[in-house]
């Protein structure tokens, strides 16, 4: 449940159980617990102290606006729906005297099985871990909106909340009514509750001591003019009438009223407007009252298309992390619009992989009546979802190009988002690869350009190496003979890299290469100082097959095969993939979701080791030589970030080693 679907969200058979006229929402007066994550939500809004509660506001308008939004959409089919107050609006009325903050819309309404699903529970994936960063967070309003959790900010204002509510269409209202504690209470509207609701839903909040000053009428102000001054609906602030004792006192103003309601919004589509009649601080106000965000935009993209398809575009790439970013639904987060209609909050009009990406759509040709079937299958939207992609990549292109540091922080926001276009999207790969930044041995953020630039004499491929931890990789043995060499490594750590590698890419006729898969020669690149062969000069005295022999008559079908390395400089073995399945990490985490190979790690050894020379001496006992060959084994996977397969068995063979000593030299 997102936010605005605190006060919309419908089903079929509660739609037309509202709309089913007299006698079917009768039920008498009830008191319902919340659900577990609602107490638990309410709990620390009321207990917590946030420096802004501004947000309450924020999202009870953004939720009325949904409303209206909803009834538009479907007074489409049933045009009487709107018959009798076709002007949507939003009305605001403070009362200082009863201390009382009232939010009004005449939008879609809440039956009564609406208020007890929308208002007591929340179904939505992640809650519980919103829960746990609000709970950690300082400040925990900038997380409130991201998990359709809006509704209940207003218990950080309000000791007490009482909503009535009725559904177009239908001729009964009913009351919700909670102080945020354990639960809550539902009744039928009584007469003047319902002859006052005629349609849609009121909120009345009855403010704590330390929040009234959200009845003042400049700090209403204040706070729509920076959240939801782009609001579609008219937001009026209502003065309150005057009571039947001012009349009295004054029978010549018996029948004025206090102040005439006034528009405090500019309810303007921004997206329409030119842009060229736009400020950056415009496109921030927008930004936070759109996206329901709290951070300035990093990326904006406002244009107009016309020609075959006219439509408007208002984008944005938030400078700060999100925390749904990884929901397994990967749902996209763009509003949809036709001529000005509210149609989805999700149109899939950008692939997954730019999922992060927030704004507004409004197109003038597409269909009123668009389905989620016509969203998906359509060919005008098909062409639509494809020039708004290459349009919004463009503009990443061009700040990417022009502000590098710019580009540094959303790549560290979303680079992980991003890189599952590497293996969604062969389409645009090239472009995602020049977009792309990677930690590397030479550096952050570096541009695969970059890296080609920076080739090294005879060098033909790009290398990686894929992990779990920077640090680790950077002390892998397997960087040695490339260190010796001057090759520049990419270093990933992200779980998407160990997919996207495993396509063998290249990039301007650079293959990729990884430094833990397959067979890896250096001989042709020159070394950085000419003793950095001297290792494997020392090497070419060792009976090598006599050392495999041994090892692998010690391992057996621990390792599919033992070689002697050309990886390695310092360190005495490592182990790599073969080159015809999955590379080590890949097979790792395949085998974490039982969908693993099976496939046996290869052994190589540093024949220029004294460890591994020690094997190559032909003297003592067998017992010795196993072990040995065993540590070896076991070190390399301690250095590839595993356990060794029996470590109590490790520790005795170590110990034994060392108290015994290994002879070496």
């Amino acid at each position: 449940m997102s936010t605005t679907e605190t006060s919309t969200d419908t089903t079929p058979e509660t739609a037309a159980q509202s709309a089913a006229g007299p006698g079917t929402e009768t039920k008498p007066a009830e008191t319902h617990a919340f659900q577990a994550e609602v107490a638990e939500l309410l709990r620390l809004m009321v207990h917590a102290v946030y420096s802004e509660t501004d947000v309450f506001l924020r999202e009870l308008i953004s939720n009325a606006s949904d409303a209206c939004d909803r009834l538009r959409y479907e007074a489409i089919a049933a045009p009487d729906l709107l018959a009798d107050d076709p002007d949507l609006k939003i009305r605001i009325v403070p009362d200082a005297a009863a201390k009382t903050l009232t939010i009004v819309d005449n939008g879609i309404g809440m039956s009564r099985d609406e208020l007890i699903e929308n208002l007591g529970t929340i179904a939505r994936s992640g809650t519980r871990a919103f829960l746990g960063k609000l709970a950690e967070a300082k400040d925990g309003t900038g997380l409130i909106g991201q998990f359709g959790v809006g509704f209940y900010a207003a218990f950080m204002v309000a000791d007490r909340i009482v909503v009535t509510s009725r559904r177009a269409g239908s001729d009964a209202a009913f009351v919700w009514r909670s102080t945020g504690s354990a639960g809550f209470e539902i009744e039928p509207a009584g007469e003047a509750d319902a002859a006052r609701v005629a349609r849609g839903t009121e909120i009345v909040l009855h403010l704590k001591d330390d929040a009234t000053k959200y009845l003042e009428p400049w700090e209403i102000e204040r706070v729509v003019h920076t959240w939801s001054d782009n609001i579609q609906f008219p937001i009026l602030l209502v003065g309150k009438d005057k009571d039947e004792s001012e009349k009295a006192e004054d029978e010549k103003a018996e029948d004025e009223k206090a102040e005439e309601p006034r528009q405090i919004n500019s309810a303007s589509a921004i997206w329409q407007r030119s842009k060229s009649e736009l400020k950056p601080e415009d496109y921030a106000t927008a930004y936070k009252s759109i996206c329901g965000a709290f951070d300035d935009p990093a990326i904006t993209l406002h244009y107009r298309a016309e020609g075959r398809q006219s439509y408007a575009v208002l984008l944005f790439v938030p400078s700060g992390q999100l925390f749904d970013l990884f929901d397994p639904e990967r749902k996209s987060h763009l509003k949809l619009y036709v001529r000005r209609v509210y149609i989805t909050d999700d149109a899939t009009l950008l692939p997954p992989w730019l999922r992060f990406v927030r704004g507004v759509v409004d197109s003038e040709d597409l269909p009123l009546n668009l389905s989620r079937e016509m969203l998906q299958n359509n060919p005008q939207v098909a062409a639509m979802r494809k020039a708004i992609t290459g349009r919004m990549l463009s503009e990443m292109e061009t700040v990417a190009t022009k502000d590098p540091d710019a580009w540094a922080k959303v790549w560290q926001s979303f680079g992980k988002v991003i890189k599952e276009g590497f293996y969604e999207d062969p389409e645009r790969r090239a472009q995602l690869l020049g977009l792309a930044r990677f930690t590397t041995t030479a550096g952050e953020n570096r541009s695969l350009a970059q890296y080609v630039a920076d080739l090294r004499e005879n060098q033909t491929e790009i290398y990686y190496l894929v992990g779990e931890d920077l640090d680790r990789l950077k002390a892998n043995p397997k960087l040695e003979a490339a260190k010796a060499r001057g090759i520049e490594v990419l270093l990933l750590t992200d779980p998407v890299d160990a997919l996207w590698t495993s396509l063998r890419l290249d990039h301007q006729g650079k293959g990729f290469k990884s430094l833990s898969q397959g067979d890896v020669d250096f001989d042709l690149v020159p070394p950085v100082e000419e003793k950095a062969d001297e290792t494997a000069k020392d090497a070419g005295a060792v009976d090598e097959a006599a050392v495999i022999a041994a090892v692998k008559l010690a391992l057996g079908e621990k390792v599919s095969d033992v070689k002697a390395s050309k990886r390695l400089t310092d360190s005495a073995a490592c182990l790599v993939a073969s080159g015809l399945g999955p590379d080590r990490e890949l097979e790792r985490i395949l085998s974490q979701q039982n969908r693993g190979s099976g496939a046996k790690p290869i052994l190589e050894l540093n024949m220029g080791h004294p460890l591994v020379k020690v094997l190559a001496g032909g003297s003592g006992e067998a017992e010795r030589s196993a072990d040995i060959a065993l540590l070896l084994y076991e070190q390399a996977q301690i250095l590839d970030g595993e356990l060794p397969d029996d470590p109590a068995a490790f520790a005795k063979r170590l110990n034994r080693l060392v108290t015994r000593g290994i002879g070496v030299g």
